[in-house]
């Protein structure tokens, strides 16, 4: 615990540095030179299994990230980093405990991530017309990956946390078409990533607005396939959004099985993920017998 406590305040202390820094002309280098450790931080927590410390250490990383942000607004890689980060963390640790805390949280994520596409070239995300929206996209090749993806996914979180809102469910389309555009160009992007989410996608809506249980299975196969293994929270979407909802209960035992018989350090950059996805699947399997009664 103390060791814990020790590393939260360095790092709010760098957060103290940093902001005081930006007042000084110097503050790009400064800065520069503090993502670098920030760099090493992140690399860090993804080979962390103590869940714990991460989500107690969590919010003074993401307090660094903004003063980052605030210091230098228009670097597009430190903001598609504080997207992910602020996903990461409503996701893995937050959402289940408090949706209205997640859905602030994806907001911001979701700010950060359009911002950098809009640095990027992909001009007024929002405002612009679908047809135009569209044909934007199209101008958008391999490099962009990243920001697509990660746009895509906290827009997807922040819209299911706000389905009673007509505006936010106005915008799926742009979600949805974002991600096709980063299957189309990296389909292996974050072990199978645009896969993933295309299987949740489909999964997860009802017929009659474009959802296919049959092209979910495709992307999910896909998913498991390019993330050789490795990547267990693949695994834990494909139990929960396909298997349960087809009834195939051997299906959805074997597959959260083979996460818990699998070491989180396969890869030792997923052992985070791992961790959670492990604890994830035995929550599900406690509740299997509701699941397929």
């Amino acid at each position: 615990m103390k060791r814990f406590q020790n590393r939260t305040r360095f790092l709010f202390y760098l957060c103290l540095l940093l902001l005081l820094s930006a007042c000084f002309p110097n503050k790009k280098m400064t800065v520069g030179a503090t993502a670098i450790l920030l760099e090493e931080i992140a690399k860090a927590s993804y080979r962390q299994s103590d869940l714990r410390i991460l989500r107690e250490g969590m919010p003074a990383y993401l307090m660094l990230i903004d003063g980052m942000v605030q210091a230098v607004p228009d670097n597009e890689q430190l903001l598609i980093a504080a997207a992910q980060s602020y996903s990461s963390f409503a996701s893995l640790f937050v959402e289940d405990q408090d949706k209205e805390y997640a859905n602030l949280l994806y907001e911001r994520g979701r700010r950060y991530a359009l911002r950098s596409l809009e640095i990027r070239g992909f001009r007024e995300p929002i405002q612009r017309p679908f047809d135009d929206f569209k044909k934007g996209l199209k101008r958008l090749g391999k490099k962009e990956v990243p920001y697509l993806f990660w746009a895509a996914t906290c827009w997807a979180n922040w819209i299911r946390l706000n389905l009673d809102s007509v505006e936010a469910i106005s915008e799926l389309p742009r979600v949805e078409w974002m991600m096709e555009r980063a299957l189309e160009l990296d389909e292996g992007f974050y072990y199978g990533g645009p896969h993933l989410f295309m299987g949740i996608w489909f999964a997860t809506r009802p017929k009659i607005a474009g959802g296919d249980l049959n092209k979910a299975q495709g992307h999910f196969r896909k998913a498991l396939d390019l993330g050789q293994g490795k990547f267990l929270m693949a695994h834990v979407y494909y139990a929960n959004y396909y298997a349960r909802k087809i009834m195939n209960r051997d299906l959805f035992t074997s597959t959260l099985q083979k996460v818990l018989d699998t070491p989180p350090d396969t890869s030792p950059d997923l052992v985070l993920i791992n961790t959670v996805a492990q604890k994830q699947a035995k929550e599900l399997l406690s509740h299997v017998e509701e699941y397929f009664e």
